[in-house]
């Protein structure tokens, strides 16, 4: 079997959904709350998630997170958008490639992940940033590595719900068709619609923090009850005063689609 497929079926653990911890934020904020100290940071993942994104400088610093039977699969981010940007007032969403799928992989990335913004705006940065994504899928595809592509819409903290809708419901397809193994998106209304017209998995991201973590929880419930196969969760699942038992909670909302409230009693989870 292709190498590319067996890696893809591992993240997916043959039949049961993924979940993956997005640790990559300081690539484009700096050091963040409860992501300061970035080692400290990953060793509070718990080793029941199925993969680990991170920016392409960090892996070399957290081999320790990968280097054992059954540890979460490295996922490294390929390029940088100004997109998400928001504390510089940015939102155009150009983009320039950080590092070369031979790179990443070089330095023991199993997955890459690659974003793509569109309607900006602008025709010449709508057409550079297919550019960039198309040049990073085609050169996974050639490598055998699992791509998964990323779509985030411009302007997303100021969009209505039914322009996030359209954004997401085209350009999941969009980016699926110029090929990519798996995608990372928001989660709007009507979301079955996304998941069901696009022919690759969608993974459901946990955007800002929420208030409450059975608010994480239920979010996480409702991608996958919308057809997602998995959810991609940052500050959901780091922020907060236990990730170790946040992260066991949210494996089995979404891997065994247990009850949110059952899952965060039984976790022993406060918000306290």
């Amino acid at each position: 079997m292709n190498g590319k497929y067996l890696r893809t079926g591992k993240l997916f653990n043959n039949t049961k959904n993924a979940v993956i911890i997005a640790i990559d934020h300081g690539l484009f904020d700096g050091p963040i709350n409860g992501m300061t100290d970035l080692k400290k940071t990953a060793e509070k993942i718990n080793p029941c998630v199925d993969g680990v994104l991170l920016s392409p400088g960090m892996i070399k610093h957290l081999r320790f997170v990968f280097d054992f039977k059954g540890a979460p699969i490295p996922i490294v981010r390929l390029n940088w958008s100004s997109v998400y940007c928001f504390h510089w007032n940015y939102n155009k969403a150009y983009t320039v490639l950080a590092q070369t799928v031979e790179e990443a992989v070089s330095n023991g990335a199993e997955i890459v992940l690659a974003s793509l913004t569109l309607q900006t705006g602008s025709e010449e940065t709508d057409t550079g940033n297919v550019k960039v994504y198309s040049r990073l899928v085609n050169a996974a595809d050639k490598l055998g590595i699992p791509i998964i592509g990323e779509f985030f819409p411009a302007y997303s903290d100021t969009i209505t719900a039914d322009q996030m809708y359209e954004q997401v419901y085209s350009g999941c397809r969009i980016l699926s068709e110029l090929g990519c193994d798996m995608i990372k998106t928001f989660y709007t209304k009507d979301f079955d619609k996304v998941t069901q017209s696009c022919p690759v998995p969608i993974l459901g991201l946990g955007a800002e923090k929420k208030p409450a973590q059975i608010e994480a929880l239920q979010l996480a419930a409702n991608e996958i009850k919308d057809g997602a196969r998995g959810v991609v969760f940052g500050r959901n699942a780091i922020q907060v005063n236990n990730p170790f038992a946040f992260q066991a909670a949210l494996c089995e909302v979404v891997k065994n689609n247990l009850d949110p409230t059952e899952a965060f009693i039984k976790n022993k989870l406060s918000d306290i």
